[in-house]
């Protein structure tokens, strides 16, 4: 009887290997957009999650995050200027970026799927992230990239000279 309580006591705790990072101890993520036909890029800062992902239990995996959009950053006061007004960001309105999971799978190795739903300025669409996952004693690493429609969101009008697609990437790592 011992052996069995041993047993499902061992099972459990196993079986509860969450992985709740909340703890970042490297972030970096940036963006790319054509302008003129140019890749004008940037970063974003401020980053907070709450990430529940044991490898062995995808279907109770969750992943929360959020960046503050006070932080873009392209390195030209004028585009960041512009580019944190009504037309764009607003993050006087909008002082957030969120991405919150809806369903994770294992592709191969340490390659994974995730299907986020991501809010920019109150406006929600699925978005699909490819993105690796590497584990190493107390840290944990996501590194994905991914990309957007900026009209989806109602980030700027159309236009001749900006593009569209707006080129994501994330590189976040996390201690337990």
């Amino acid at each position: 009887m011992k052996k069995l309580v041993f047993l499902l006591n061992f099972i459990l705790i196993s079986g509860c290997a969450c992985y709740a990072q909340n703890t970042i101890t490297h972030s970096a993520i940036t963006f790319k957009i054509k302008n003129l036909g140019i890749d004008v890029g940037g970063t974003i800062g401020g980053l907070q999650a709450n990430i529940n992902f044991n490898p062995a239990n995808l279907a109770a995996a969750s992943i929360e995050a959020s960046v503050d959009v006070k932080t873009l950053n392209t390195d030209n006061s004028l585009r960041d200027e512009h580019i944190k007004s009504d037309e764009f960001f607003d993050p006087a309105r909008y002082p957030k970026i969120l991405l919150k999971s809806v369903s994770i799978v294992h592709k191969s190795g340490n390659k994974y799927t995730g299907r986020f739903n991501l809010t920019i300025k109150n406006k929600t669409k699925a978005v699909e992230i490819p993105f690796v996952y590497t584990s190493k004693g107390p840290e944990t690493t996501f590194n994905g990239t991914f990309k957007i429609n900026r009209l989806d969101f109602g980030l700027g009008d159309s236009s001749l000279t900006l593009s569209n697609e707006v080129v994501i990437s994330i590189d976040a790592s996390f201690r337990d």
